[in-house]
């Protein structure tokens, strides 16, 4: 039985991407895991100067201990202007500062999904490129087009094709646990 962390990139009450991820995990029945959600961390924006002054937060500590604790990681990243957004670049960047190898060999699936049509695929992609920096294993990905369009809340993934694709992604993540 694998130790999973599972959070979405965004701190919106209201992500999208955190209710991909909370139903992504709601299948995951023989994993010790935690859906962490980031709406209710904040952390400071990063600057070497906070950092010298002030050193690493508390929350960042904690989100830190628990990424290190776990076997593998499903994140699902939101996306502003094509990019992740400032508050998940900063998350990774202050957790860099804390572990230049932060995600040593962790295996991760990586998600994404927006109203619009590319589902975030700007930010997905930023963020696959990103990750194994800091010494992940991007296993498995998914992007989820037109949210609103192609999810529900009680029947996950409506469209048959994504649906397929979804599972697939999530069935690999498994197989590589």
């Amino acid at each position: 039985m694998a130790s999973i962390l599972a959070f979405a990139g965004s701190n919106s009450s209201t992500s999208v991407n955190f209710k991909l991820v909370k139903y992504t995990t709601s299948h995951l029945n023989d994993h010790d895991l935690e859906l962490l959600n980031m709406a209710s961390i904040t952390f400071p924006m990063y600057s070497e100067d906070r950092e010298k002054q002030l050193g690493f937060a508390e929350a960042l500590l904690q989100l830190k201990e628990k990424i290190e604790k776990a076997d593998a990681l499903i994140i699902s990243v939101n996306e502003h202007n094509s990019g992740p957004s400032a508050y998940f670049k900063n998350v990774l960047d202050w957790l860099s500062r804390a572990n230049g190898n932060y995600l040593e060999n962790k295996k991760v699936f990586l998600m994404s999904t927006s109203p619009g049509k590319r589902g975030a695929i700007g930010a997905h992609e930023y963020i696959k490129n990103a990750l194994p920096r800091v010494g992940a294993v991007v296993v498995s990905t998914f992007s989820l087009p037109s949210f609103y369009s192609n999810f529900n809340e009680e029947q996950g993934v409506i469209d048959a094709e994504l649906s397929k694709a979804h599972e697939r992604a999530k069935e690999n993540f498994i197989s590589e646990l």
